[in-house]
């Protein structure tokens, strides 16, 4: 083990205790964890001079409550390092939801780091193990990168363009003028972390901030926060999401952040119920008008008049700017989805205020297939420019089905290993299985799909994974795995080089009464689409129900099938700055150093892969791992040179323990180990090699001296084709 974690007292000892006990670590670089015995109150922090943060501590009233401290420490620790594991475990552990911290929002930035991240996250990976082994976390990391209370979580680091965002809306508070700061950004450009993350940097007292860490971009953001808190005090803010099903889902996040409550979170009809000094309105594009409202209008038209607002006329924006003192609108013109929602020429107007101040998000945070991904959506659904030069999306999974059964096995084998995957489609049919459970909504062929059962949180409903989301349904919301049905509604003209809209086909009444032209439902349906599209972290999965519009697609995204498997790769003689060499596992033999290459030595060219060296290639043949990996697929491994195995899919090397499917010498399994003892008190290593698969495979055992004669040489990245 390359740290150790010991307990101590918090208490007027604790410097004697430390002489004592760890006088080699006492002007060392390491991380604490203060809790409260028996009860839920924590607070995570980094030093280099422990005896005299623990004794500042101890002084502090608000931490007279605590009174036990974890001493995380290692030979491995510099400066960059305990920051690192600090950061991630304010993160981890507050979405953990076992402890409510103290922290204020610490990791404002991202730092530079000394050393390569992923050795520390390596580490951080064993001491989360470990911590979870002593009862101070619960859940795995998996199932905290999963949960709504990491991915909202205002404990993130933000990126510089972030913090410059922060900046100009913090200054939009400080200038008498400026009365509304409009942050424009695109599907998965942060709005949503960004809105949270302010809320609480706006809600967390200044006395709470420890500024001995922070960097000078920091502080000057700090600088601005208590300028805020002199001008106005403690603000009377509420942060407003109109869709309900994602207002459910970030009430419940802050219901689970200390210094939050589910009650600062609000729809827009609660705006006229009382002013506030701030609004910060998250989805702005969902704010609404008068117009194909259903069973809204009523309470629409009361708002307007409680307010003395021309009920014809106004909108629910006109309700944000006229309900608060400042205003910071989130927004994004083509995640508009239907009539009702505000037209983006009002939203042009404001921003052409005096008294608007305007910032744009421009980088990618959600998708791994970055921006270029999403140039590549919004050139495919552009009507007036189809000219796509650059396909270039890195490791995103991207693929065009034309078997809608096939879609749906591989989208559940992804929920299998990654969770969040889930079915997603045009609002083309009918919701029959709302008032009939039994009945079917979706028929595509022999396939029958139901609609989602409930509209609050469907994403993380217990059925989702058997169920089909609409854009309601998913706006707002990460997924790891999208699996998009384009239905009838929407068609391609080749002749005429245009999309088409089936009008009689898109269900959605709220979503096209009142619209007399085609054009502007295209548009609608387009920007649904675009909006599904960019839902998916790891992937999206496309299947389209007319032919000639899955035929202009497939100029563009890989048709999956056998035969078009390897068809995006791209196979050299040579070596290159980009390629990383392909290896055939199923005739290699010897140590990893002996690997060897297929007859003719062949190269995979990787684009955009940093540190190619690192990395290899190989064909994986066989069942035992079909829930990951297709049999017959080309995986992209890198090379392992130490850290935490377990839950880790990893191709090991062992000639003198096992036959398998794919040679003498190679498998790859699923990682775990732990130590046991017999009756006898006899202490044992335990490794675990777990398949991964729909069939029976067994798992392979190894104990004690079994142990010693295998070597881990890779760990499995992603499959390529």
């Amino acid at each position: 083990m390359k740290f150790s974690i010991q307990q101590y007292p918090l208490d007027n000892q604790i410097e004697n205790r430390l002489i004592s006990n760890n006088r080699e670590f006492l002007n060392w670089p390491l991380v604490y964890f203060l809790e409260e015995q028996g009860a839920k109150e924590a607070y995570v922090g980094e030093t280099t001079d422990v005896i005299q943060r623990l004794k500042t501590h101890i002084k502090t009233e608000k931490k007279q409550n605590l009174d036990s401290v974890n001493l995380i420490t290692s030979e491995l620790f510099n400066k960059s390092a305990t920051l690192d594991i600090e950061s991630n475990l304010i993160r981890y552990i507050a979405a953990d939801g076992h402890y409510s911290l103290q922290n204020g929002n610490l990791g404002i930035s991202n730092h530079t780091y000394y050393n390569q991240k992923e050795v520390y996250w390596q580490l951080f990976n064993d001491i989360w193990s470990e911590l979870r082994t002593l009862g101070i976390a619960r859940h795995s990391l998996e199932h905290i990168d999963n949960s709504d209370l990491f991915k909202y979580s205002p404990y993130k680091s933000l990126s510089k363009e972030q913090i410059s965002s922060l900046k100009t809306i913090l200054q939009c508070l400080l200038d008498d003028n400026a009365k509304v700061s409009l942050i424009q950004g695109g599907a998965g450009t942060g709005k949503s972390i960004l809105a949270i993350f302010l809320f609480k940097l706006l809600k967390t007292k200044f006395d709470e901030f420890n500024f001995s860490d922070f960097d000078e971009e920091d502080e000057s953001l700090f600088t601005l926060v208590k300028q805020i808190r002199e001008k106005y005090g403690d603000l009377n803010m509420a942060l407003v999401i109109p869709m309900a099903s994602f207002r459910k889902t970030i009430t419940n996040v802050f219901k689970n952040v200390k210094g939050l409550s589910g009650k600062m979170v609000i729809g827009p009809s609660e705006i006229v119920k009382q002013r506030y000094d701030l609004l910060i309105v998250d989805e702005g594009h969902r704010l609404r008008r008068r117009i194909n409202l259903g069973s809204y209008f009523g309470t629409f038209d009361k708002n307007n008049e409680a307010l003395n607002l021309d009920k014809m006329t106004a909108t629910e924006l006109d309700w944000v700017q006229l309900q608060s003192k400042k205003s910071i609108i989130f927004y994004d013109q083509f995640q508009s989805i239907k009539p009702s929602d505000i037209l983006k020429e009002e939203f042009n107007q404001l921003k052409n205020k005096t008294t608007t101040r305007n910032e744009k998000l421009t980088t990618q945070f959600r998708v791994k297939g970055g921006n270029n991904y999403v140039g590549l959506i919004h050139k495919l659904f552009n009507e007036t420019d189809h000219n796509i030069t650059n396909k270039d999306i890195g490791f995103y999974d991207f693929k065009l089905f034309d078997n809608l059964d096939q879609m749906l096995k591989e989208i559940h084998k992804k929920e299998t290993t990654l969770g969040l995957s889930r079915m997603v489609a045009g609002f083309a049919w009918e919701w029959i299985s709302k008032n009939n459970p039994e009945a079917f909504d979706i028929e595509i062929g022999e396939t029958k799909l139901k609609w989602n059962s409930t509209a609050v949180d469907w994403v993380n409903s217990p059925n989702a994974i058997n169920e089909v989301g609409c854009i309601h349904t998913t706006q707002g919301y990460d997924l790891n795995y999208t699996g998009v049905i384009i239905g009838p509604e929407l068609d391609y003209d080749f002749s005429a080089q245009e999309f088409i809209v089936h009008k009689h086909l898109y269900k959605d009444k709220n979503g096209k009464n009142s619209i007399k032209d085609d054009k502007v439902l295209l548009d609608y349906i387009i920007n649904i689409y675009k909006t599904i599209f960019l839902r998916g972290i790891e992937g999206t999965y496309v299947y389209v129900c007319n032919p000639n519009l899955r035929k202009y697609l497939s100029q563009y995204i890989l048709l999956c099938g056998e035969n078009e498997r390897y068809s995006t790769l791209e196979f050299l003689n040579s070596q290159g700055e980009n390629t990383i060499p392909y290896y055939d596992i199923s005739v290699a033999a010897g140590n990893f150093s002996d690997f060897q290459l297929v007859e003719d030595i062949i190269y995979i060219n990787i684009p955009d892969l940093s540190n190619p060296d690192d990395y290899f290639a190989c064909k994986v043949v066989g069942e035992s791992m079909n829930k990951v990996i297709p049999n017959g697929s080309i995986c992209l491994f890198r090379k392992y040179f130490g850290g935490s195995r377990n839950g880790v899919i990893t191709l090991v090397e062992g000639s003198e323990i096992w036959d398998n499917e794919i040679g003498a010498n190679y498998t790859i399994k699923e990682y775990r180990s732990k130590k046991t003892t017999d009756e006898d008190g006899g202490k044992h290593e335990e490794i675990i090699l777990k398949p991964l698969s729909t069939l029976d495979y067994a798992p392979i055992v190894l104990r004690d001296e079994e142990t010693m004669n295998f070597k881990v040489i890779g760990v499995f990245e992603k499959v390529l084709g």
